[in-house]
């Protein structure tokens, strides 16, 4: 898979969502989780949407349950606590695999453009956050711990 933009989901709603309609975005797309220790990254991350959005930016957030079992719920909980909690309005898709056989292959090509530390592709933990260009290119990747304030001179840069 060369292009992020034929690529379809399905979001928290289990309504069908396709990739193009970020085509011409800069994106920051990260694997949650809603019991994990970083969590509180979803406030860095809407305020990150909240800046950047009327300038052709957003965050896209893909739940998965791969890490300590940290996001058990079904979508409409994690919807409904990201919402509550974390007031998050940027788009939140349905549950994925981010390692091992059954990898989306958003995360594949994601990791393969972008691989980690020694150039490992796995990511190791919750909260892993790839920053795409307009052109939809993967351009770098922040570690779990990096803070979404600090990832804002990046997207300011891409969205020049």
């Amino acid at each position: 898979m060369n292009n992020i933009y034929e690529l379809e989901f399905n979001d928290l709603q289990g309504n069908t969502f396709s990739m193009r309609e970020f085509e011409g975005k800069v994106l920051l797309v990260v694997n949650t989780a809603s019991q994990c220790g970083l969590t509180p990254h979803y406030k860095g991350l809407q305020q990150l949407h909240d800046q950047f959005s009327s300038q052709g930016f957003s965050v896209v957030g893909f739940p998965c349950n791969q890490f300590g079992g940290q996001e058990p719920g079904a979508a409409q909980e994690i919807a409904e606590f990201c919402t509550t909690r974390f007031g998050v309005t940027f788009p939140m898709h349905e549950k994925i695999k981010v390692n091992g056989p059954q990898t989306h292959p958003l995360f594949e090509k994601l990791k393969k453009d972008a691989p980690g530390l020694l150039g490992t592709q796995k990511i190791k933990w919750n909260f892993t956050k790839f920053l795409i260009d307009k052109q939809g290119q993967t351009i770098k990747r922040f570690g779990p711990k990096t803070k979404p304030a600090n990832i804002a001179e990046h997207i300011q840069l891409l969205l020049k």
